[in-house]
C-alpha cells in the first residue's frame, strides 16, 4: 500500500497544527511513520487519501458501535440538520436522550449533557467536591479520564502519596490534591481513603486506556463498600464502556450502583457528546440549582443529540447486536491466541466484550505496571505490518481495539491472516 498523499497532507498539517494533529495519539509517535488521513468510512472500513481501504479497529475510539455511516444515525442527523444546527437553547430531544440514559442507567437520577468525555469527568469531580466539601480526589494509575488539570497526574513516590504533574502547564498546587493508586488493588484504596478525607474516587470499571484491563473479582464491589463507609463519591467513568457491553454498561453487569457516572463515545452516535449524572442530591448541587458551576453553549447540541438518540434507540430495540458483538469478540480473541501459539510468540489477549488488546508479553496484564511491561517496539513493527496488509489498529500498544456490528466474519478472517503474516 502507498501512503503518498497522507504524507503530503501531514507535512501541510504540521505547518498550521501543533504536531500536525488535533489529538496526540493520531501522530503515530508510538508506532513510527506518519498518520493516515481518512477520506471516508463505511461499515467496518475506512478509506484514506491514497485510496487504500482498511479494516478499522479504531472505530473513532469506540463510539461507532454500529459501524461507520450507520444508516439510522445518518438519517437522524440529516432530518435534524434541515431544521438548524445549534440554538444554545433547550430542545425536547435533549429531554428524550436524558430519559433514555436514565432508563439504561438507573443510578443516573439526574443527567447533564456535555460535549466531551473530558468535560463529563471534570464536571463530575467538581460536583463531588461541591457535595462533600472536600478537595482531594483519587484515581488509578493507567486510567485516563480526560485532560483536566487534576487528572493529568502521575503517581507519587509512595503507594498512596499525592501525585505529581504529568503534563506541562499543570500546577503542582493542583496535582497535590490528586492521589494515584494502583488499579485492582482494593487494599491500597482502603488504606488511602481511611487516611485522608477524599471527595471522589474515579475509576474506569473496565480500563481501556492502558489497553483493556479487567477488574479482579470483587474489586469494584470493594470500591463501593469503602466509598460508602468513608463518604467518598464513587464515580464510574463509563465513557468507553457505557452502552458497549450491554444496554447499561459495566454497572449493570456487575450490579453496582455508583454515585456518579460519566458517559461519552457511543452516547453521541459518533458526534461530540457526553453526559454525567447520578444521585439526585449530588446533581442538585449543579448550577442553576446549586453552587457548582458548569455550562456549555453546545451542550445538548441538536445534531449530536439526534445521532445519540438514533444509536441508543437502535441498541435498545436490537439486543441481538450485543450477542453478535460477543461472538465477534470471542472469535477474534481465540484467533489471535491461536496465531500467537502457531507463531510461538508470547502474547496476551485481554478482552471485554467487543473491546480487546493484544499485549506483546506473556501476561497476565492486571494493572499499569504489568501493562507497561510489554514490548512496545514489537507492537510498533506489528502495527506497521498490519497496516500494510489492510488492517488499521489503534496506533498505540496501550489502547483498546473496538469491534462494531458492521464487522463481518470475512473481516476477522482477513485480520487473522494478516496477523499470522505480520508476526
Amino acid at each position: 500500500m502507498k501512503f503518498t498523499r497522507s504524507r503530503e497532507a501531514f507535512g501541510r498539517a504540521k505547518r498550521v497544527i501543533p504536531g500536525g494533529v488535533n489529538s496526540p495519539v493520531r501522530a503515530f509517535r508510538a508506532v513510527g511513520g506518519r498518520p493516515l488521513f481518512v477520506s471516508a468510512g463505511r461499515g467496518s472500513r475506512i478509506d484514506d487519501l491514497d485510496g487504500n481501504r482498511l479494516i478499522d479497529y479504531v472505530m473513532s475510539w469506540g463510539p461507532l458501535i454500529l459501524g461507520h455511516a450507520a444508516k439510522p444515525v445518518l438519517a437522524a442527523v440529516r432530518r435534524t440538520m434541515s431544521k438548524g444546527t445549534t440554538f444554545g437553547a433547550p430542545t425536547v430531544a435533549e429531554i428524550e436522550l436524558a430519559e433514555r440514559i436514565r432508563g439504561a442507567f438507573p443510578s443516573m437520577e439526574l443527567v447533564r449533557l456535555v460535549s466531551s468525555g473530558t468535560e463529563a469527568c471534570m464536571s463530575a469531580l467538581r460536583a463531588a467536591r461541591g457535595f462533600t466539601k472536600r478537595d482531594a480526589i483519587a484515581k488509578f494509575d493507567g486510567c485516563y479520564h480526560g485532560h483536566a488539570d487534576s487528572l493529568l497526574v502521575k503517581a507519587g513516590s509512595g503507594l498512596a502519596t499525592f501525585g505529581e504533574p504529568d503534563s506541562g502547564g499543570v500546577p503542582r498546587d493542583v496535582a497535590k490534591h490528586t492521589i494515584v493508586l494502583p488499579y485492582n488493588d482494593a487494599d491500597a484504596v482502603e488504606r488511602a481513603l481511611k487516611s485522608k478525607k477524599i471527595a471522589a474516587l474515579i475509576v474506569e470499571p473496565v480500563a481501556g486506556n492502558m489497553g483493556v484491563v479487567l477488574p479482579r473479582d470483587g474489586f469494584l464491589r470493594r470500591l463501593r463498600t469503602v466509598c460508602t463507609r468513608t463518604g467518598t463519591v464513587l464515580i464510574f467513568d463509563e465513557v468507553m464502556t457505557g452502552f458497549r457491553p450491554c444496554y447499561g454498561g459495566v454497572q449493570t453487569i456487575e450490579g453496582i450502583k455508583p454515585d456518579l457516572t460519566t458517559l461519552g463515545k457511543i452516547v453521541g452516535g459518533g458526534m461530540p457528546l457526553a453526559a454525567y449524572g447520578g444521585r439526585r442530591e449530588i446533581m442538585e448541587g449543579v448550577s442553576p440549582l446549586g453552587p457548582v458551576y458548569q455550562a456549555g453553549t453546545l451542550s445538548g447540541n441538536p445534531l449530536a443529540v439526534a445521532a445519540g438518540l438514533a444509536q441508543v434507540d437502535y441498541l435498545r430495540d436490537h439486543p441481538e447486536v450485543y450477542a453478535r458483538l460477543e461472538v465477534l469478540g470471542s472469535r477474534l480473541e481465540e484467533g489471535l491466541c491461536d496465531v500467537a501459539k502457531r507463531r510461538r510468540r508470547e502474547l496476551c489477549v485481554n478482552r471485554f466484550g467487543s473491546m480487546l488488546t493484544l499485549f506483546f508479553q506473556a501476561g497476565p496484564v492486571t494493572d499499569w505496571k504489568s501493562a507497561s511491561g510489554g514490548d512496545a517496539k514489537a507492537f510498533a513493527a506489528f502495527f506497521q505490518k498490519m497496516l500494510k496488509r489492510g488492517v488499521y489498529l489503534p496506533p498505540s500498544p496501550y489502547e483498546a481495539w473496538f469491534l462494531s456490528a458492521a464487522h463481518t466474519d470475512r473481516d476477522l478472517e482477513a485480520t487473522l491472516r494478516a496477523a499470522h503474516a505480520a508476526l
